[in-house]
């Protein structure tokens, strides 16, 4: 065979087997997922998935359905957008016929595509389903697949990601997404607050929901309004990356302005950098563009509530980030509330726009590039910029780990691989299987030497080179060959590289068996063969949230070195980071990741210290918020407590009882800080007001938080 030999795998959702030379050639249909299901996994032969950015470019004339119709978040979102002016023309609820909101409900969409040819479909449904959800929209040829689901597996994605590339017809945005909107054409497909929106002339890119919310009332605010906004979503492989929604941005007519967000986490940045940078080159009047990055103060090998939020082998920091935006010439703030008012004075000029108005309560309003978590951190370039992967100081309650005796284990069993301690003999060269988030697929990763483990950092002395392959593939000969070559083997002959085979298809067969993250290993040449000295394998923790049988994680171990406080609120839903320093005394309670790290970092902006991050998620209910209450004051260092809520799914009336629950029933002492904005804000404020508790309420966000900081360091 031309490739490696890997078996037919079963897989709890799935069965991809891995092709033979002789069935790529005749590019044979692939069975994925259920009998009736198959793609193919060759090119298409006409077009590509690029050729699908047009079905983003939704208006009033789009017509939408909903997968998962009936449901109850389904029902409550469709009634909203259809008041709003979204044409909804029915739905689809498998095993079901009739109607629903008095708009037709069918049994799949094949048979909604042929009775009321919709142009898009929004997924409503649990993480464990939307992979089926989304299988059946791309088979049925949908030309736009909006999917808000957050904890989807991310091999789930992969495999999708693999059929994607193999048609011409349907594009996703999502998961983990707020989803897309047209403010102009009044179109909504996903759970965007819309009392915040306005027609206007300011596209909006972003990884973050809340983040993109706060951006919109921004925009609304300065009287420029938006045109459309694209949800990309903070997944680890998302159906549509910010050059592509970039670049639909740049030809869109009803743009004159961009505003574009993105977090710790991926190369897409720094891609999105060198796109813009090319796009002002080439264009005599380009649309001017204002950034912000969120995460510059995340803790260290930590996941910030994002399934994609934190930064992997080989990838740039946000410091990287922000330096490579500002080359490109974007405008960057450190918070969304700016946005507004700079894209109008860099709009000054142009008909329809006014003046601006109003000053910033804030010393600067632009990133800083040192922040106090970065300083005396000694960078290396690894590619680019000043990347680096960090040695985790706590597990990322993403991943489950296994050990390096564990992985040794797993490699001796399955194929026989020599493993051992490094002996200081050889040099240490790295191999590891992992996601090449860019090319939204897996990977091996691999660099010619590795340097001594230090304290705070795993660094690399050469590039980490990313040699992507087709998930329903696997790695064929020609890329071992070319990996074989990039780590410099001093034996060249048959018996290394057919031990460097032998590790990664037994590398592989783990990343596929177990839904891998990243399987790491060290090796060294050893009398002509390779030896693996070191490793640490992780796992996605997802694919067992979501039901995967329990045999999958027989033998996986979990470190119990977590703080309690977090462990306590994964059980409740929550994501609970204790950030250090004796002088972090400000308690932060958000929904959002993007917004709970943006939070972080305007507040050590404006001289204040978070003592946590931590976001309540996207379904916060009351009882969330009183438990994250409990949560924080667990921290004796927490003087004050920032509530920043700005909601999509989340209900300011629901913060806003929650707060009231958490002062009965906690007793507490310390002051406390609100500001509630989104959707039922109104409501949410009214509780407050009305409660006659000795709050602090803010609409905006820059006086609440001098507020918080003021009252930190009393």
């Amino acid at each position: 065979m031309n490739q490696i030999n890997m078996k037919m795998y079963q897989h709890a959702r799935h069965c991809s087997p891995v092709h033979s030379l002789q069935s790529r050639r005749a590019c044979r249909l692939q069975t994925l997922s259920s009998s009736r299901r198959s793609f193919t996994t060759c090119q298409p032969l006409h077009g590509s998935y690029a050729d699908t950015l047009p079905s983003l470019r939704i208006n009033s004339n789009t017509r939408v359905i909903f997968q998962g119709f009936t449901g109850k978040q389904a029902t409550a979102n469709a009634k909203d957008s259809l008041a709003w002016g979204t044409k909804i023309v029915g739905g689809v609820t498998p095993g079901r016929t009739g109607e629903h909101l008095g708009l037709p409900v069918l049994p799949s969409v094949r048979q909604a595509m042929e009775q009321l040819k919709p142009d898009a479909t929004a997924i409503y449904v649990a993480a464990h389903q939307a992979p089926g959800a989304i299988e059946e929209a791309i088979e049925a040829e949908v030309p736009l697949i909006v999917a808000v689901a957050e904890h989807i597996p991310v091999h789930d994605m992969l495999r999708i990601h693999s059929i994607l590339k193999t048609q011409s017809k349907s594009r996703l945005v999502g998961p983990n997404s707020p989803g897309i909107i047209s403010a102009v054409g009044k179109c909504r497909i996903g759970f965007q607050p819309l009392p915040c929106f306005s027609s206007g002339w300011v596209g909006i890119v972003a990884k973050s929901g809340t983040l993109s919310y706060e951006t919109v009332a921004s925009t609304t605010r300065a009287g420029l309004g938006q045109s459309l906004c694209i949800g990309v979503g903070g997944d680890m492989a998302p159906g549509t990356d910010m050059i592509e929604a970039l670049s639909v941005l740049e030809k869109d007519p009803d743009t004159e302005a961009i505003a574009w967000i993105g977090e710790i986490g991926g190369m897409g940045e720094l891609e999105a950098a060198a796109w813009i940078k090319e796009y002002y080159s080439r264009s005599e009047s380009p649309k001017p563009i204002v950034g912000l990055i969120a995460g510059a103060n995340e803790a260290p090998g930590r996941i910030m509530g994002h399934a994609g939020a934190f930064t992997f082998l080989g990838e740039p920091t946000a410091k990287a980030k922000i330096t490579a935006l500002e080359e490109a010439g974007v405008a960057l703030v450190n918070h969304p509330a700016k946005i507004g008012d700079i894209l109008k004075t860099k709009l000054q000029g142009t008909a329809g726009f006014g003046t601006t108005s109003g000053s910033n309560p804030f010393a600067s309003g632009t990133q800083r590039r040192q922040l106090h978590s970065m300083r005396g951190l000694e960078r290396r370039p690894l590619v680019a910029g000043p990347f680096v992967y960090k040695k985790p100081q706590h597990q990322q309650r993403r991943s489950i780990y296994l050990e390096a005796n564990q992985c040794f284990d797993e490699l001796r069993a399955r194929g026989g691989i020599n493993c051992g301690p490094y002996s200081g003999h050889g040099i240490r060269r790295l191999l590891a299987v992992g996601i090449d988030r860019s090319a939204r697929s897996p990977a091996i990763l691999v660099a010619p030497s590795i340097e001594d483990w230090m304290e705070e950092a795993q660094r690399t002395t050469a590039p980490v080179k990313s040699f992507p392959f087709d998930y329903r593939r696997g790695p064929d000969d020609l890329a071992i060959e070319r990996i074989a070559s990039h780590l410099q083997l001093s034996n060249k002959g048959d018996s290394a590289v057919d031990s460097l085979r032998r590790l990664i298809k037994s590398l592989t067969t783990l990343f596929y068996e177990r839904e891998g993250l990243l399987l790491t290993t060290h090796i060294v040449e050893r009398l002509g063969e390779i030896k693996v000295v070191h490793a640490r394998f992780a796992f996605d923790q997802a694919t067992f949230r979501n039901g995967t049988p329990s045999n999958k994680i027989k033998a996986m171990h979990v470190r119990a070195t977590d703080e309690p406080a977090e462990i306590e609120a994964e059980r409740s839903g929550i994501v609970y980071v204790k950030l250090p320093g004796a002088d972090a005394t400000i308690g932060t309670l958000v929904n959002g990741a993007g917004l709970a790290m943006n939070t972080v970092d305007a507040l050590a902006d404006a001289g204040g210290k978070a003592a946590n991050f931590l976001d309540t998620g996207g379904k916060a209910t009351s009882e969330t918020v009183k438990e994250s209450f409990r949560l924080i004051l667990q921290d004796p260092r927490v003087k004050v407590v920032f509530v920043n809520i700005f909601g999509g799914l989340t209900l300011g009336d629901m913060i806003a009882r929650g707060i009231i629950m958490a002062f009965k029933e906690l007793s507490l002492t310390v002051s406390v800080v609100v500001r509630i904005r989104g959707t039922n804000e109104e409501e949410g404020q009214k509780i407050i007001a009305e409660s006659g508790l000795p709050l602090y309420a803010f609409d905006d966000f820059e006086e609440a938080a001098a507020k918080a900081i003021e009252l930190s360091r009393k």
